[in-house]
This record gives structure tokens, sequence and C-alpha cells, in this order.
């Protein structure tokens, strides 16, 4: 198969992809429909509604994801969903469209949802490919494969993600609360974080195209951290949850689990997983992680 050939089957591949999302997105659309209608409107509404309009769409990916037998349908879910949930909460609090936090919030995850799932369209191989991690999780789970898919692959990320984005139901709940230095924080964690992730992922996908078998990335970000990509995402939701707390602090219990989460999902179980991946392909992993840190960007340690 020629170039244009694969460019062109790739291309095909984005088909069912996009139409699989356009229905999810609809029927979280007429899920929060019915649910607006059917039920009175109080403060909680707009958090369980949310979540039920969640939980259909990821049900409707995992569809999907059986039909054509390749899990990674669910891999931009991660960055589609939450400029979209942005929108809904900003849509029932049209009131908090008048403090700039509302827009600093709506530009910076805009930015990372779109910058994200531009970086997965733009490397994507096609239907053909699957994350490697997924195979694992059903063998693991034997006879108990689909449900492991259904809540391991799917159900875990949306519910993680989720609670990563109720920072931002807090900042449109209450648009008199006034900006502070900690949304300074915010935002420069938050765009710096973006900015880690960028660039990060630009090295990794130069190296990818030119490197030679048993190769190392361990120029640029990558000489600083094994997982500089990782540890951006990490400050995206902190970012997050900064912005929630200078919003409203006496919410934390709100506000904080998800970014919580993330860091120990990152620190506990990516990580280690990717790092022990590493070490049985690459044999000059282990003189790597020695004098590379595993997140924080930090000087190289000298052999």
């Amino acid at each position: 198969m020629t170039q244009e050939e694969s460019q062109v089957a790739t291309r095909k591949d984005f088909r069912p992809v996009v139409i699989a999302y356009v229905v999810c997105i609809a029927a979280a659309i007429a899920t929060l429909y019915w649910i607006h209608s059917s039920y009175p409107p109080s403060d909680w509404r707009p958090l369980w509604a949310a979540f039920a309009a969640d939980f259909v769409a990821t049900v409707v990916i995992f569809v999907y994801s059986r039909v054509y037998k390749n899990s990674s349908f669910y891999d931009p879910y991660w960055s589609v969903i939450p400029p979209i949930l942005a929108i809904y909460w900003i849509w029932v609090y049209p009131e908090s469209m008048e403090n700039l936090r509302t827009w600093l919030v709506l530009a910076l995850v805009w930015a990372w949802g779109i910058r994200l799932t531009t970086n997965w369209s733009l490397y994507w191989p096609g239907l053909h490919h699957e994350d490697w991690r997924y195979p694992m999780v059903r063998e693991r789970a034997g006879r108990f494969a689909v449900p492991a898919d259904f809540l391991g692959i799917h159900l875990f990320p949306t519910i993680q993600v989720f609670l990563g984005c109720l920072p931002i139901l807090v900042v449109v709940q209450h648009p008199e609360a006034s900006l502070g230095w900690l949304d300074a924080v915010a935002v420069i964690v938050m765009a710096g974080a973006i900015l880690i992730q960028m660039v990060s992922d630009i090295q990794l996908h130069r190296f990818i195209a030119n490197r030679k078998p048993g190769e190392l990335l361990d120029k640029g970000l990558w000489s600083w951290s094994r997982h500089p990509n990782y540890f951006g995402e990490i400050g995206v939701w902190v970012g997050l949850m900064l912005f929630g707390l200078a919003t409203a602090p006496e919410m934390w219990w709100l506000v904080c689990p998800g970014a919580v989460a993330m860091i120990l999902m990152f620190v506990f179980a990516s990580v280690p997983f990717l790092d022990n991946r590493s070490l049985e392909r690459r044999p000059a992993y282990a003189e790597y992680m020695k004098r590379t840190s595993a997140l924080i960007p930090l000087p190289p340690k000298r052999s």
C-alpha cells in the first residue's frame, strides 16, 4: 500500500469514529433535554444531569467499541467531553458569563481539548490500531472481558474526568466571586501545562518518525522527565482545581477529588505501567530511569 493509499484508508477510518461521537453527543443532549423537561430545577440537577448524559454518551461509545472490536474508539472521549460539559453548565448558569473567571476557564478548557484531540487525530493510525493496554485488560479479565472493557476502559475514565471537571461547575455557580491571586496561579499552571503537553508531544512524534531500533527519547523535555506529557496532563486538572478553590474554597470537597484522583492514577498506575513495559522492550531504559525524574521535570542526574 502506498503512502497516499494509507492516508485515504485513515480518512475512511475517521468516518465511523466521527459518527460515533455525533451519536453519543446527540444522545447526551437528548438525555439532558429529558431531565430538564421531567425534573424541577435544583442546585444539584446540573451535576447529576451532566453525569447521566456523560454516562449515556459513554455507553454509546462502548457499543461502537464492541461493534468494531476496538476500544480505542474511546480514546478521544477524554478530551472531547470536558469542553462540552463546560458549555452545558454555562448554559444552565448564563449569568456566569459576566465573570472573567468563567471566560478564562472556558478558554483554557477548550484550548486543552482542541490541542489534545488534534494531536490524537493527526497521529491516529486508523481502525487497525488499538491501544496496547486494552487487550491486556480484557485478557486478564478472562470470561469477564466485556464487563472489564466497559468498567475499566470506558466508565472508569469517564468518572475520573467528570470529577476533574467539577471545578468548572463550581466556577459557573458562583459568578459573584471576585478574581484573586489564586486565579492568576491557576492560569499560569493550566496554560503552562498545556504548553508542556504540546512541546512534549511534538518532541515525541519527531522522535518516533526518525528513531532507530532500541533508541530512547532522552532529549528536550524528555531528558528532564520520563513522562512530561503526563506531568502536563496532571497540571491541567490541578489548574482547574485551583480555579475552583479560588471561587469557593469551602467547596474543596467537590473541587479537589478529581485532581487528586488524576495524580494518584498517573503516579501509581500509568507511570509504573509504562516504565515496566519500556524496561522489557529497551535494555537502556533502566539507566534512563536512574538519571531522569519520573514526572516532575528536573535536571538529569549525572552518572
